[in-house]
């Protein structure tokens, strides 16, 4: 029987969300490149092969069915309008879109019905302002949008919006609805070819090791129902029995956010011996 052909994945070779995301294929058990100028790398022992490509590419490349599978922004993959779709989200890289002017010119998306809006991201912006009716002229820049306004080439622009410090700093002011929140996510134009599955399921576990971690303790069995409405895992705890019949021990996955205030609930409520351990990978 003939072997699979590898997996044929894109990944950022630079910008925001590259660092990350090669940490997170680290993680998940690829191997990665050694040197930034490397455009290719072969992994035979898990058969995939890694294509590193501009993040606004990635999606063209995908869609149209060079490569199999890849790690791009979600607002990347909707401004390019190609053939391939959302798989996951990876929960890194996070934006956000919105409308910005002249003080007191626009007050709603409806106002820029005829104006010139200038973005780096025409086919995202372009169908917002269509689902909403509005009638607009696109002006695409690859960058400096927020200076479009003060030099006369648009009326309004679209762009990411953290602080808005930025755009004030420009004499613009933010309105109108968010148009997108952004974040990496992975994208196919076939979810079903053999390997994806796995691909998603490693960087579902990647993200489930950085968000839980483990905690034991001992406490009284009288208190195993309370100690469990304190932190009741994914399933249920794990009790295991111990050498003084009164007492158990138990194992439980909880949220890294909360385990400080977990920690401190369960010793207020007798346990005692509370050790946390870090997770390195987790299949749920």
């Amino acid at each position: 029987m003939a072997s699979q052909p590898p997996l044929r994945i894109a990944v950022p070779n630079k910008g925001s969300l590259s660092e990350t995301a090669a940490q997170m294929l680290h993680e998940a058990g690829y191997a990665g490149r050694r040197d930034t100028r490397e455009l290719h790398v072969a992994d035979p022992r898990n058969n995939v092969e890694f294509f590193y490509l501009r993040p606004r590419d990635i999606a063209t490349y995908v869609g149209s069915g060079a490569l199999d599978v890849g790690i791009t922004g979600r607002d990347l993959l909707l401004d390019s309008e190609s053939e391939a779709a959302e798989i996951a989200s990876l929960d890194f890289g996070g934006s956000t879109f919105r409308f910005a002017g002249p003080p007191s010119r626009f007050a709603e998306v409806r106002d820029l019905d005829g104006a010139r809006v200038a973005t780096s991201y025409p086919g995202l912006v372009g169908a917002f302002l269509a689902e909403h009716g509005v009638t607009a002229k696109l002006v695409r820049l690859d960058g400096a949008v927020e200076s479009a306004v003060r030099l006369g080439v648009a009326d309004a622009v679209a762009d990411v919006v953290s602080t808005g410090a930025t755009l004030r700093a420009a004499g613009l002011e933010i309105f109108g609805p968010v148009i997108l929140e952004s974040t990496a996510v992975l994208i196919s134009a076939d979810a079903s070819r053999p390997g994806i599955d796995v691909l998603h399921r490693r960087l579902q576990g990647v993200l489930v090791a950085r968000q839980y971690v483990l905690m034991d303790y001992d406490v009284p069995r009288a208190l195993l129902d309370e100690a469990a409405a304190l932190a009741p895992g994914i399933e249920s705890p794990t009790v295991s029995p111990l050498h003084d019949p009164e007492w158990a021990a138990v194992r439980v996955m909880v949220k890294r956010r909360d385990m400080n205030l977990i920690m401190d609930g369960l010793y207020d409520l007798g346990a005692k011996a509370i050790l946390v351990s870090p997770i390195h990978a987790a299949r749920l």
